[in-house]
This record gives C-alpha cells, structure tokens and sequence, in this order.
C-alpha cells in the first residue's frame, strides 16, 4: 500500500506487500522486500536494499551521502537486513569506493532514535543501538551488541560480540566480545557480560571462564603479550576465549582494556 501523499519513483523496486505511509520518498535505486513498512515521512535514496520485516520510523534518512570529502558520486551501497526496528530520525549513510562501496546491517536489530550510521559501518544481528549513538566511518558492530544511549564510536573501531557499553561513552579503541565497557578518553573494561551472556544461554561454566579471562585481560600490571598467552594456557580450550585472543590479536588500532 502506498500512500496518496508518498513520492516513490517508477524505477523503484517494492514487492506488493510493502506499505509505504504518509510523505514518504522512495528514490529510484531503492528495492524493499516484502512486509516492510516505512510509517511517514520517511526518505530513502541512493542505491539502498531494504529486507523483509522492517519497519521504519519517521524522519529516518537511509542511503544519503557518505560525509566524506572523497565521495565523488560513485555507484555504492546500503544494505538492510529484515525484521529490524528503525526508529526516528535515525541517519545511514552508504558506503564509500575506497572501502568496498557497502554500509550494511543485518537482522533483527533495534536502532533507536537520532541514531548515525556512517559509511562502510557494519552492524551484525541483535544488536541494540540506544538513543544518540553515533558510529563514525569504518567502524563494525558485531551480533548481540548493546551500545547505550549518546555512546560515539570512532572511526575503524570494532566493538565485539556480546559487549555492552555503557552510555555516554566514548570509544576510541576496539571493545573486546563479551565485555562491559565504559567511558570516555580512556574507555576501559568493567567485567564480563555476565548478565547479557546468561540471558543469551551460555552455559554457566563458560560464562565463569570467560569471565576469568577478562579478568586476566584487564591486569594492567601484565603486559599485553604476557596477558593473552596466559590467557591462552589457562581457558585457550574453550571457543568463545579463542574468539576474545583472535579478536584482540587481529585489531590494528588497539584494544581496551
């Protein structure tokens, strides 16, 4: 259903089942999949893929311009996942040329109000953007994220999976998975995620593992090299500390700790 007051181009691409509200405008290189509702006032431009499921609040922006000074109109991207939640005046860029042309989210998220996602950003699945986060270029989200409300992320940093951060934090350097963290200028780790790993099923003898190797992590008094190999020896059996060393030992711009 498209309503009389939307502006949706013929060389748009919306499956039948799609509702389009109110003063909404659908640009020509824009597809929704089915069950997609975009309630009013909604503007979706540039070459932007929406799935199945969403639905979409006003005063939303998706598929603007990258702000970046080296954009020169190349053919790039949005990609959206389904059943997300997307609401107010939440902001998404496309991706740039230098860094593969695709901003992209995955499924089932829920991204709150005056939320930006700028270019090259890649959020995974179940993943909660509070209120006010702001995700600088480049920077990566991975699944069962919670960032809270007014949290900015700088560019090119990663936050890892199962963390939550905590509002008003500043993140500068990559936030490990299945952390707390919280902060600004230094952000640093306040513990495991115990609450969050326990309500998403994880055994208690791992979550008790993975908490010991946080804690072994957050020892300033032991360098970085010396933290992960003892970390490694003592839990390096178990999948998810694999994933926390592999995660630090991959990041190029540092780590919190």
């Amino acid at each position: 259903m498209i309503h009389a007051t939307a502006q949706v181009d013929s060389r748009a691409e919306l499956d039948r089942d799609v509702t389009v509200g109110p003063w909404c405008i659908v640009g020509p290189g824009v597809r929704i999949k089915r069950g997609t509702v975009l309630r009013s006032h909604v503007v979706i431009e540039g070459n932007t893929e929406i799935g199945e499921g969403n639905v979409v609040h006003p005063f939303t922006v998706l598929g603007g311009m990258p702000q970046d000074l080296k954009y020169k109109g190349e053919n790039t991207r949005l990609v959206i996942g389904d059943r997300n939640v997307i609401r107010e005046s939440v902001t998404m860029n496309l991706g740039t040329a230098q860094a593969g042309g695709i901003t992209q989210v995955g499924n089932d998220n829920l991204i709150m109000a005056y939320v930006h996602l700028g270019h090259d950003c890649i959020v995974g699945n179940q993943c909660v953007l509070s209120n006010n986060v702001g995700l600088a270029g480049h920077v990566i989200v991975e699944d069962s994220a919670i960032l809270c409300g007014q949290t900015g992320v700088s560019q090119f940093c990663r936050v890892g999976a199962h963390t939550y951060i905590g509002g008003q934090s500043g993140i500068e350097k990559s936030v490990p998975p299945f952390t707390i963290a919280l902060g600004s200028r230094p952000c640093s780790i306040k513990g495991a995620n115990i609450v969050g790993l326990r309500r998403r099923g994880f055994p208690v003898e791992t979550i008790q593992k993975i908490n010991e190797a946080i804690k072994l992590w957050m020892r300033e008094d032991v360098k970085k090299e010396q933290c992960l190999l003892e970390i490694e020896s003592q839990y390096g059996e178990l999948s998810e500390v694999k994933q926390f060393l592999e995660f630090i030992r991959k990041s190029e711009g540092g780590v919190v700790r």
